[in-house]
């Protein structure tokens, strides 16, 4: 059974990770862009922790992982590939192969971190829940886990690990994300007040823990008024918000070919506003192709990867 207020979470944010993944927007608003950042990613992997189902036998678990193994394979390959070529931030002057398989196993470059993130995170769930030992030491086992992948091994961010596992807790304790992310309009007053300190604008302070904290409940505080209409799309964008992550920065990159066209509004709203549009319905677009030549089993390991838009009924 879906959760709502999930989607409605997930579509928000994936709206926030791609408008910050539009170079022209992001430079017009740096500080913006550091406030998101702070918070867009942390919590797509609370959610992700509370919402990975480990109690599904080994095989059917690891066709979850495998479904996002083989995107992350393809699409960071690809990444790594393209900036060698092309004149980004992330550029490799001298590509080789131990650079590549560094890239692709070890050390992602680019957006697709996150899919390596969820990988580790989720095997070590499984892996840990699956032993004897009482359910706080579990807990912390993957904790320490983390810890060791993190300072040990270099191929995680402890941090953001922290943000997994959090979600991991609130479902093991059988806690309600809904009762531990108290809706607030306070919450909104309080992310106001701590953004306005750069030093708290860090996924690994006490500050961004906070701040993760405050916009959940603010944004859930939001859903209780939001129209009808928001809640629908952004319902949908969040139930499909596996697929725009991983298809969108093709057309984020793209995108740079409006910014001559749009480059008078010097707020950039207007070039926001069609890179979403162009950015959306272009990961959308792909994913019905998949669905329809059959690619998305291969691919994504599910039959279909387009969720299908169901609007929410009136409320009372």
């Amino acid at each position: 059974m879906r959760i709502k207020e999930l989607d409605y979470l997930k579509g928000v944010m994936i709206i926030l990770v791609i408008t910050f993944h539009l170079v022209y927007f992001e430079h017009l608003y740096p500080y913006a862009k550091q406030v998101v950042y702070t918070f867009h990613m942390p919590v797509f992997l609370v959610i992700s922790g509370y919402l990975m189902n480990i109690s599904k036998k080994w095989g059917a678990f690891m066709l979850t992982i495998v479904g996002l193994v083989i995107p992350y394979l393809v699409m960071e390959s690809s990444y790594t590939v393209m900036a060698s070529l092309l004149p980004i931030n992330e550029h490799i002057d001298h590509l080789t192969a131990g650079v590549f398989f560094d890239k692709l196993l070890l050390h992602p470059l680019g957006p697709y971190w996150y899919l390596h993130t969820l990988i580790l995170c989720g095997l070590t769930y499984r892996l840990v829940v699956g032993t004897t030992i009482p359910i706080i030491s579990r807990m912390i086992l993957m904790g320490l886990v983390y810890y060791f992948c993190s300072y040990v091994l270099g191929i995680l961010s402890f941090p953001l690990a922290m943000y997994f596992l959090i979600g991991a807790v609130l479902r093991q304790s059988q806690t309600a994300f809904t009762r531990f992310f108290l809706p607030s309009a306070f919450a909104i007053l309080a992310f106001a007040l701590l953004i306005c300190e750069p030093a708290y604008l860090s996924t690994a302070t006490l500050g961004g823990l906070f701040i993760v904290y405050l916009v959940i409940s603010g944004c859930l505080f939001l859903f209780r008024y939001s129209h009808r209409t928001v809640l629908n799309v952004m319902g949908f964008l969040g139930r499909n918000s596996l697929l725009l992550y991983v298809f969108s920065p093709i057309f984020t990159i793209l995108c740079k070919q409006l910014v001559p066209y749009l480059a008078f509004d010097k707020t950039g709203i207007l070039f926001l506003i069609a890179s979403l549009v162009v950015c959306i319905s272009g990961s959308l677009a792909i994913g019905y192709l998949m669905d329809v030549l059959r690619i998305s089993p291969l691919f994504f390991r599910k039959q279909r990867v387009v969720s299908p838009y169901l609007p929410n009924s009136p409320k009372s």
